[in-house]
């Protein structure tokens, strides 16, 4: 098996948090325990700080809190079926398998092939090469137990009315689905749009999909009656000044919507 990799455009990202979370597992006071991604992040031959600049342990800081939710929902719902949007080498199932969960991975073709070479698919944890956009992902979804739908890192890369189209039809579909994503602020998603070089040698693909975390509620509510309750929290680096004092950004409605969001909704 090669050890090396090729992408370009957003399945790029993946390596993007890989990096992100890779250099942060090694670190003595971690946020995040996941020998998994180390496993990966010193096989993968890739000159991550090259292309993506220092870390920061965002997407550790991402991925943890993603793992807080899933747990106890599984604990409470044996057999259930977890959906993972754009699942790149994420590996929260590794991190979060209770030995009864379904579980399947969708992505775009280039992605779910690295994916593959790397942590082999399995008879509970399903691999889709398709793109989220590509609807028929819902129907391998076996909602008998329950289901639960996350996409880490994808939204914000779409169209504002596919998010629309694609968190309405996961809502409507599945009654008391719960769906997990992160946001980008505006100011970001204008950043990117406008060409964000991350390094000289990385320009981060467009973000189109910006919105103010103080906004995020009543937005969903305003795209389907099927929203049951709605919970939105702001996240940042793992370490440093940054993280400190995110509890000050989150509790100023001045500074609210400046950090990147994590955003919890539950259907009816």
């Amino acid at each position: 098996m090669s050890d090396d990799v090729a992408l370009s455009g957003i399945p790029l990202t993946m390596l993007w948090t890989l990096h992100n979370r890779g250099s942060e597992v090694k670190r003595a006071d971690a946020v995040l325990t996941d020998p998994d991604c180390e496993r990966l992040y010193d096989t993968i031959a890739f000159d991550y700080e090259r292309t993506f600049g220092r870390p920061d342990g965002t997407h550790a800081v991402r991925s943890a809190r993603f793992d807080e939710a899933l747990r106890p929902w599984l604990a409470d719902h044996p057999g259930a079926t977890v959906v993972e949007l754009a699942a790149g080498l994420e590996t929260q199932f590794q991190r979060c398998d209770d030995g009864a969960v379904h579980w399947l991975c969708v992505d775009v073709p280039e992605a779910i092939e690295i994916r593959s070479r790397f942590l082999p698919p399995s008879q509970r944890c399903r691999y889709l090469p398709i793109s989220a956009l590509d609807l028929t992902w819902l129907n391998d979804v076996d909602p008998t137990h329950g289901v639960f739908v996350t996409a880490q890192g994808l939204f914000m890369y779409f169209e504002p009315d596919d998010v629309r189209r694609l968190v309405t039809v996961i809502l409507e579909r599945f009654p008391g689905v719960e769906l997990m994503f992160d946001t980008i602020p505006p100011w970001f998603s204008r950043k990117t749009m406008r060409g964000f070089h991350k390094t000289p040698d990385y320009l981060a693909p467009p973000m189109p999909w910006g919105v103010r975390r103080s906004e995020i509620a009543a937005l969903l509510r305003s795209w389907s009656p099927a929203v049951e309750e709605v919970t939105v929290s702001s996240y940042g680096p793992s370490h440093g000044p940054l993280a400190t004092t995110l509890p000050l950004f989150a509790a100023l409605p001045i500074l609210r919507d400046i950090p990147p969001a994590i955003v919890r909704v539950r259907s009816r």
